[in-house]
């Protein structure tokens, strides 16, 4: 799958299409759909957490770059295996407990259930049993609304086939005279789909699987892609939906993580936030480095995918639908070897976890030189374990976003403050601005110092830098 191709062409060629807002407006999502009567999914975001794990997108996404594509990309069964004993031996002892497939290497159905069992040369079984036996997880890249087997497949508890999910005149689209690129979707409104996404999960659930990153599901719903114009014919609000409802009942059942990938947020996210475990707020992460946490397009949001263009804005502007209990922000894969500076990279790391968020490392042991310790910091990954999710002073994209806050089920409280421009700063959060009352012990999460008593913190950040603390009585 041409997945850079998508996602870097894709960002702004042509954003004078849509409108887009300044970092000093704020963009709204008043609902302009009525929605179906769709089924309350009761306990669906108790208690999850955001996974930390370890992603092939670099390896695939680089090799892409170089001019290799399709078929001649590959991850042997030998290469999984030195990634699973490199993330059972450094990763797997601070939290992280799964390896995850992506795009760009082909996604095979080889059996008569019609879903995807390999991934290149590779049995997804068989991966997930390698994966089994180091104590990790397998996630696989696939979205229930694609067909990868033959269209003559039956539907299991059905008599119906693939093909009969597929697009016909009567279907009703967003935009008729147009081809779907890459992608067989389904249709979910058809007789049959709903079953198909329950064989779907069922299958994945047999094979081993917990985690189902799915993506593009913005072209799903409008067909429309911000850079690229139209690409498909867009089944509509009413099929995108009900779709999410089905993907949540059945992911639910089989107790299975779903991360949603590349929506629109229509209607401030109202359906990715009822039926997702966790929702990407960013634009991919390609080339990595301060560019995706920061600086690209900083301070602008849109209103379709991908709403912000970084990390920060996405969080930021995304903040006030998570938190504990609620839905996971995604900020996509880290590349800590694409930073210039170890402020940059101690920034990447806290800015996720301070908003609640996975960490997704692409770093490969090829890479990663010495960044593995902007991994490993336990203090900071407590945050994780804990369920914490902060928030940003201010929601809008302007400079009060650079101080962050919430507190620890514990009753301790964590500040974090960011300097995103290019030169030092000096920045000063009051505890009481943040309803903070009273002096607190104050200890450094990345320098393991205790600071004494205070009820205010200052601190000179050198550029792109970040300061993070816990109060405790």
């Amino acid at each position: 799958m041409m997945k850079s191709m998508l996602i870097l062409t894709g960002t702004l060629l042509a954003v004078t299409l849509f409108s887009s807002c300044s970092k000093d407006e704020e963009v709204r999502h008043p609902a302009k759909y009525e929605l179906p009567e769709l089924p309350v999914i009761e306990g669906i975001h108790n208690g999850q957490k955001a996974p930390l794990y370890w992603s092939i997108y670099e390896y695939a996404y680089t090799l892409e770059q170089q001019g290799v594509s399709g078929s001649n990309m590959d991850f042997s069964i030998g290469q999984w295996d030195e990634i699973i004993d490199w993330v059972s031996t450094n990763l797997k002892p601070f939290g992280y407990d799964m390896v995850c497939t992506d795009g760009f290497i082909p996604m095979l159905a080889k059996d008569d259930s019609g879903y995807m069992t390999h991934y290149g040369s590779v049995s997804l079984k068989e991966l997930a049993d390698r994966c089994k036996a180091k104590g990790l997880r397998l996630g696989v890249y696939d979205n229930p609304l694609w067909i990868h087997g033959p269209l003559n497949t039956k539907i299991a508890g059905t008599n119906l086939t693939f093909g009969q999910l597929l697009y016909d005149s009567s279907t009703t689209v967003q935009n008729p005279q147009a081809q779907d690129q890459w992608f067989t979707w389904i249709v979910s409104t058809k007789e049959g789909a709903q079953e198909y996404i329950d064989g779907f999960f069922r299958h994945y659930k047999e094979l081993g699987v917990s985690f189902i990153r799915m993506d593009f599901l913005s072209w799903y719903e409008d067909g429309r892609d911000r850079g690229l114009g139209t690409v498909g014919r867009g089944y509509g609000r009413e099929a995108y939906a009900r779709a999410l409802a089905y993907i949540a009942q059945s992911a639910k059942k089989y107790g299975i993580f779903t991360s949603l990938v590349m929506p629109h947020l229509n209607d401030d996210a109202e359906v990715e936030a009822r039926y997702g475990n966790m929702v990407r707020i960013v634009a991919d992460t390609g080339n990595g480095g301060w560019n995706h946490t920061s600086a690209h397009d900083k301070g602008h949001s849109y209103r379709s995918w991908p709403n912000c263009m970084n990390q920060f804005d996405g969080f930021n502007y995304w903040a006030h639908i998570t938190g504990r209990d609620k839905v996971i922000l995604d900020g996509d894969f880290l590349r800590l070897n694409r930073y210039d500076t170890d402020a940059e990279r101690q920034t990447a790391v806290t800015l996720q976890l301070m908003a609640g968020g996975p960490i997704a490392v692409a770093d490969q042991p090829s890479t990663i030189g010495s960044n593995l310790q902007f991994y490993t910091n336990s203090e900071l990954l407590a945050l994780r374990q804990d369920g914490f999710v902060g928030q940003p002073l201010s929601n809008k994209l302007g400079q009060q976003s650079e101080i962050w806050y919430g507190q620890m089920s514990d009753g301790n409280h964590v500040v974090a403050l960011f300097n995103r421009s290019d030169t030092q700063a000096t920045i000063t959060a009051d505890f009481a601005a943040l309803g903070i009352s009273d002096q607190w012990k104050v200890r450094d999460l990345w320098s393991h110092a205790d600071e004494g008593m205070a009820s205010v913190i200052t601190a000179s950040l050198p550029a792109h830098g970040c300061k993070i603390v816990k109060l405790s009585k």
